[in-house]
């Protein structure tokens, strides 16, 4: 399928203006990340908490942001979670903490931390609950829930019988919190088919409901941040090296020196764009420029392959002239590829979710910068080579492509 017929345009004329545009781009994202703010790394390359809550109304990332800052821990992040399309908010949100706000390192004191912060600052009645003794029934665990009921004995079982009648009690009450409540309990009305009328009753009287439940935690630590992040470096770095050497053997090391040069400028344009946006870099990120870098190589190498087939076919032709009906020949396979994975990425940054958004940014970042760049930085710097080695004295045509063997 062909979109475009007798497309003539002049790439190569308009290349200072391709210089501009990536110039701008580039210094933009290199001065937000050296004076502004940094590349904004995320739990996985810091280390730190990563606190999973749902409410029971749709939350406000402001108060929830105020509620922690008022417990002494700075920095922190809230982002939305969980919303699926067509059926509304899920009403989650991820509580990232920073390694340096957490005086121990492990998922309880995170847990714990946080539901202080928002039973005590983002709740309207959990500080006034808290403070008269009562326990946040959305919170407990099973363990804790059944040597509340045992201590307080509200069906006077004793010590030996109750303690397996309220530990079965505890279990069936949180399994459905858990299961039926998705986490958390409505309302004390809707335990009483679940929980013998004793022990409801006790529950109204001495535990509350928060209207928030914390469903996971996970933690990462310092020094496994440093690991991940060396890691992502080393994998970037190696999959331009190994594409480099692999265009050198397949085609002439300029062609891999003018692909590996559009790819890092796709890369680091990329991470400037979630420098500028303050965008969290995650694990997902680097997969998703990983990606990146291979979709781009390969539609360089697209472009380049037809330059050597028409080097074959044309040695007197001028090489700008050349290297212009090359781009315009491949033009209507570029559009066709890129614009129909761009529609696709389009639509897992506008309808995937917030854990997906930082993974989709980049794609969509990365596949509208990969398709410039193949055009407008591989392809002319070829023929600025080529115009350094005329000036040289050295004018070698560019290795066109062999002839095939009938």
């Amino acid at each position: 399928m062909e979109l475009f017929h007798g497309v003539n345009i002049d790439w190569l004329g308009k290349k200072w203006y391709f210089l501009g545009f990536s110039l701008i781009f580039s210094v933009a994202g290199l001065l937000s990340i050296f004076f502004w703010h940094g590349i904004p790394l995320g739990i996985d390359f810091k280390g730190g908490t990563l606190v999973y809550v749902k409410f029971d109304a749709p939350p406000s990332a402001d108060r929830i942001r105020d509620a922690v800052d008022r417990a002494g821990i700075r920095d922190s992040r809230i982002q939305p979670f969980g919303q699926r399309i067509g059926q509304g908010p899920s009403n989650e949100v991820i509580i990232s903490l920073p390694e340096k706000a957490m005086q121990e390192s492990n998922a309880e004191a995170g847990s714990t931390t946080i539901v202080k912060a928002l039973g005590s600052y983002y709740s309207s009645t959990g500080a006034a609950n808290a403070s008269s003794g009562k326990l946040d029934l959305d919170n407990l665990g099973s363990g804790t829930l059944a040597d509340f009921l045992l201590q307080r004995d509200p069906e006077h079982l004793g010590p030996d019988a109750g303690k397996t009648k309220y530990t079965q009690q505890a279990d069936a009450i949180l399994n459905y919190r858990d299961k039926q409540g998705d986490g958390l309990v409505r309302s004390f009305d809707a335990l009483k088919g679940v929980a013998d009328p004793a022990v409801v009753s006790l529950l109204q009287q001495q535990t509350y409901l928060s209207g928030f439940h914390i469903f996971n935690t996970e933690i990462v630590g310092p020094q496994v941040g440093a690991q991940l992040r060396g890691q992502a470096i080393r994998a970037t770095l190696y999959s331009l090296l190994g594409m480099l050497i692999y265009l050198w053997w397949r085609f002439e090391l300029i062609y891999g020196v003018a692909a590996v040069v559009a790819v890092f400028h796709d890369t680091l344009i990329t991470i400037g764009a979630f420098s500028l946006t303050n965008k969290e870099l995650t694990l997902t990120v680097i997969a998703a420029i990983l990606t990146l870098v291979g979709y781009s190589m390969n539609d360089t190498i697209v472009v380049f392959d037809r330059i050597r087939e028409n080097l074959r076919m044309s040695r007197r032709e001028p090489l700008p002239s050349l290297v212009n009906r090359s781009i315009n020949q491949t033009l209507s396979r570029t559009v066709l590829t890129s614009g129909l994975t761009f529609l696709t990425v389009l639509s897992l940054f506008l309808f995937g979710g917030e854990v997906l958004h930082g993974f989709s940014f980049a794609l969509v970042i990365g596949i509208l910068i990969g398709t410039y760049s193949s055009i407008a930085v591989a392809a002319p710097m070829l023929v600025a080579w080529q115009e350094w080695r005329a000036g040289q004295g050295r004018a070698a045509a560019l290795p066109a492509a062999k002839r095939a063997r009938v």
